[in-house]
């Protein structure tokens, strides 16, 4: 445990593949959180052949339940001693409903319950291992929210047309900012930064249950379109640049870390605080069953 250790959501592909890689040139420790044990192995091979000499674990669990994103983050909490940067980059865009065995909107399970009870179970281990980071990937897509009611809008699981869906989407992504910025007032800077960025437009995981997503991926990567790169030297920049070492609260842009507003209606301390207090409360109803 002699080099600084990071874990990663969402790394077996996509963006966080790219940051996990980067990170492991950088010389960390590498732990993933991965559903699909065949794609972590494959990420470990590449792992390794990014770095010789790389460290990597791979933690098994589905995101999308909440009874998992805990377990999973007292089993990471149980095998390092400390940790110095967690990044939620764990993602989906449901085009149609799906509901969790839970009772939540995938999307909303995804996107920021599973984030936010993987970063609780993390905390004390982050504080106790200060100065440590957390990066929060969020989207532009925030802009697209709409309204924001935080009771009714977490525990929203009615259907839904892919015309809708990008509101919806937008919704879950200006939680994880709102989410960012209040766990940030919470946890003093000088033992955990809390940051969240909008990675830009990437190719990569695009549209996963969109038809011709294939076909469109191939189209744009031939046009230079969506450099996933970009998206994840956002991500790494936040995790790792000294220049953001102090940082906290903020939201940050792929196009030069740029600082964003959170997007309104999500902007304020009061509806920040109330959609903390209302997601305490519904997961810890989920407690209770």
């Amino acid at each position: 445990m002699d080099r600084p250790i990071a874990v990663i959501t969402g790394a077996t592909s996509g963006l966080g593949r790219l940051a996990a890689l980067e990170l492991a040139r950088g010389g960390y420790r590498i732990g993933v959180v991965a559903r699909s044990r065949s794609k972590a192995d494959t990420l470990l091979g590449e792992l390794r052949e990014a770095a010789a000499d790389i460290q990597a674990d791979v933690f098994h669990a589905d995101l999308a339940l909440v009874s998992q994103a805990r377990r999973v983050g007292e089993e990471i909490a149980a095998r390092y001693p400390r940790l110095d940067l967690l990044v939620n980059n764990a993602g989906v865009h449901a085009f149609s409903q799906r509901v969790t065995p839970e009772g939540f909107a995938e999307m909303t399970a995804v996107n920021y319950l599973g984030p936010f009870a993987l970063t609780a179970a993390l905390t004390e281990t982050l504080l106790a291992s200060g100065p440590a980071r957390i990066v929060n990937v969020a989207s532009e897509a925030a802009r697209q929210a709409g309204t924001l009611s935080p009771g009714p809008d977490l525990r929203r699981t009615s259907s839904y047309t892919r015309r809708e869906s990008m509101a919806l989407y937008g919704r879950t992504k200006l939680m994880t900012i709102m989410w960012t910025q209040e766990l940030a007032r919470r946890l003093a800077p000088s033992e955990v930064t809390v940051n969240c960025c909008d990675p830009g437009f990437n190719t990569t995981g695009l549209g996963r249950d969109l038809p011709g997503a294939a076909l469109l991926r191939r189209v744009l990567h031939t046009l230079r379109v969506g450099d996933p790169r970009k998206g994840a030297g956002i991500i790494v920049r936040l995790a790792t640049s000294p220049a953001f070492a102090d940082t906290t609260g903020g939201y940050f842009s792929v196009r030069d870390a740029t600082a964003l507003e959170c997007p309104e209606p999500g902007r304020s301390e009061r509806v920040q605080g109330e959609l903390w207090a209302e997601t305490v409360t519904l997961l810890s109803g989920l407690d209770a069953q």
